[in-house]
């Protein structure tokens, strides 16, 4: 009886939890506005994907230097003006955000190049993975890690 009376309880204690919000009518926000990217920012990390993308494109051999230069220059375009408005909400004078965002930029396609230097791609599908991965993080086949060379 003692056990049965304390199961009803807890129950009662959960179906309270539950209801207490629906009925007081309170809510909770899914998302946050805070959280919630400016268009700038948006376009910016769009666009550094891109670039991303055509960096690995390149480095696989499946994009042509001619064409490769040539998107490489108008997503960079893209991302600088990306960054200098994503900059100039911040509050970033016009010039200074202009020198900030070349700068963001180019770090990022150096981080990129980096990744693509260090990292293994999948003989199954081409996708890179970084540095010591054993396994394709896009279909899970093992990496064929290259032997280090030693010297005599």
């Amino acid at each position: 009886m003692v056990v049965m009376l304390g199961a009803l309880v807890l129950v009662l204690i959960a179906v309270f939890a539950v209801l207490h919000p629906l009925v007081t009518g309170r809510e909770a926000p899914v998302w946050s506005a805070d959280e919630e990217p400016s268009e700038a920012e948006f376009r910016k990390r769009v666009a550094l994907l891109q670039l991303r993308d055509v960096e690995y494109e390149f480095a696989m051999g499946k994009l042509g230097e001619e064409d490769y230069k040539a998107v490489k220059k108008e997503l960079a375009e893209e991302a600088l003006a990306a960054i200098r408005a994503e900059k100039e909400e911040e509050g970033v004078r016009e010039g200074a955000a202009g020198i900030e965002a070349e700068a963001e930029l180019e770090e990022e396609i150096a981080q990129a190049r980096a990744h693509l230097k260090g990292g293994v791609f999948c003989s199954q599908c081409g996708q890179p993975n970084p540095a010591g991965s054993r396994f394709c993080a896009e279909c899970g086949s093992p990496l064929q890690i290259p032997e280090p060379s030693r010297t005599s």
